[in-house]
């Protein structure tokens, strides 16, 4: 990555063990696609007006040659989400097929 990652928590406090492993997905997508030039994931808790089934979301915003990749999990869609574990791992599953996608209309 030509910038340094960027990652923001929202409404929730700063976890080390999320951020690692933020860092470690990121990695891998800069391993799969070496030209990835930005890349800021905000990870956001819901308000605390629930005990149970609040679910977060995460954004990822990537900026690659000619173009940017953004995803959004909304709270709310899935209940897995209830752990953000779960929503970075999907979010960062998501952009890693739009990833590819942009990589296959490149080289098309």
């Amino acid at each position: 990555m030509k910038l340094p990652l960027e990652i923001t928590f929202r409404n929730m406090d700063a976890s080390d063990a999320l951020e690692a492993d933020i860092r470690s997905k990121a990695e891998k997508l800069d391993q799969f696609y070496g030209r990835v030039m930005s890349c800021r994931v905000v990870v956001e808790a819901p308000h605390k007006h629930h005990h149970q089934g609040n679910t977060y979301q995460v954004r990822i915003d990537m900026t690659v040659p000619d173009g940017e990749l953004v995803i959004s999990r909304d709270r709310g869609q899935n209940h897995a989400h209830e752990d953000p574990y779960v929503a970075v791992r999907d979010a960062f599953d998501a952009v890693r097929r739009q990833l590819q996608d942009y990589v296959d209309r490149r080289r098309d």
